[in-house]
C-alpha cells in the first residue's frame, strides 16, 4: 500500500521558511492580484492567496476590473503595476471573460513580477537551468518528489500532459535532474500508446484534467504517482488517476484533494519573496 504525499504538511514547513525570508527583507512585500469580472472558483482562491499572504507578513491588494473590460483595459492596468515600485508580484486570476486571451495577457507583466513562471523570459531561464521564479505547479511538483527522496538521476520518469503551465516546464526541471523523461499527450493517447508509456514508469506525473484517464491497473509496481488533476465527479473531486487500485500497486501517491493543491500558493508565495529580493 503506498504512503501519502500529502502537500499541507510541507506546505507549513516551506511557509515556516518563507515568513523568516520576509522578515529579512527591507519592507513588507506587495502581492497584486488582478479580478475581471465574477467568478465564484477565483474569489475562493483570491481568499486563500490572501489568508496565506498576510499570515506570512505581505500586503496583498486586490484589484476587481469589470466583465466587460477590454484586452487594452487590463494590459494598461498591468503596465500601471509594473511601473509602482512599491509591487513586487502580479497575479492574474483564472478564468478571464471570452474576449481576453490569457496567453496573450500573460506576456505583457514584467518577468521580475511574474509570481506564476509563465513569462516566456522566466520559462526560457528553465531551459538553462537558471530560473529563480519556477511556475508554481512544476514547483509544487518538485518539492514533493524531494519529499520521497528518491534520486532522479537515470529513472524512467513519465509526463502525461503537456501545456504550456505544466507539463512543459515540468519535464524541463525533471531533465535537469536527469531523468529520462517520456512526455505523452493527446497523440499518444489517439495512437493508443498511452498504456505501454505508463506502465514503464518509476516516477508518474499526471496533469490532464480528466478523471481515471490513467487506469489505476496500469501503474508500475513501487511506482511514484504525483497527481496533478482535479476534477469533480458528482459531489466529489477526484484526480486523473484511478486511486483506490494506483494507491494499492505505488510506494508513494499524493491524493486528490490534499497533494499538488495546498502547496501550489505556498510556491506563489515563495516566487513573490524572491522577486522582491531580485528588486531590492
Amino acid at each position: 500500500m503506498a504512503k501519502l504525499l500529502e502537500g499541507k504538511p510541507l506546505a507549513e514547513i516551506i511557509k515556516e521558511k518563507t515568513k523568516q525570508e520576509v522578515s529579512l527583507l527591507k519592507k513588507k512585500p506587495v502581492l497584486a492580484s488582478i479580478q475581471v469580472g465574477e467568478n465564484a472558483g477565483a474569489e475562493a482562491y483570491v481568499k486563500s492567496q490572501k489568508k496565506t499572504a498576510e499570515s506570512l507578513g505581505i500586503n496583498y491588494q486586490f484589484h476587481k476590473l469589470s466583465q466587460d473590460s477590454s484586452e487594452v483595459t487590463l494590459i494598461d492596468f498591468i503596465q500601471k503595476l509594473n511601473s509602482d515600485k512599491s509591487v513586487n508580484g502580479i497575479i492574474i486570476q483564472m478564468p478571464l471573460p471570452s474576449q481576453i486571451d490569457y496567453k496573450k495577457i500573460s506576456q505583457f507583466i514584467s518577468p521580475d513580477k511574474d509570481v506564476e513562471g509563465i513569462h516566456p523570459a522566466n520559462i526560457g531561464k528553465i531551459v538553462f537551468a537558471k530560473a529563480k521564479i519556477l511556475p508554481c505547479t512544476p514547483a509544487a511538483v518538485m518539492e514533493l518528489l524531494k519529499e520521497t527522496g528518491v534520486d532522479l538521476y537515470g529513472k524512467e520518469v513519465v509526463v502525461v500532459g503537456h501545456s504550456e503551465i505544466v507539463g512543459k516546464p515540468l519535464s524541463l526541471l525533471l531533465l535537469d535532474r536527469f531523468a529520462t523523461v517520456t512526455v505523452c499527450h493527446i497523440g499518444t493517447s489517439k495512437a493508443g500508446k498511452l498504456e505501454e508509456h505508463v506502465k514503464k514508469a518509476e516516477v508518474l506525473i499526471v496533469a490532464v484534467g480528466k478523471a481515471g484517464v490513467i487506469k489505476g491497473e496500469w501503474i508500475k509496481e513501487g511506482a511514484i504517482v504525483i497527481d496533478v488533476g482535479i476534477n469533480r465527479v458528482g459531489d466529489k473531486i477526484v484526480g486523473d488517476v484511478e486511486f483506490v487500485e494506483a494507491e494499492k500497486r505505488a510506494s508513494y501517491i499524493t491524493p486528490v484533494p490534499g497533494g499538488i493543491g495546498p502547496l501550489t500558493v505556498t510556491m506563489l508565495i515563495r516566487n513573490l519573496v524572491e522577486a522582491a529580493k531580485l528588486q531590492q
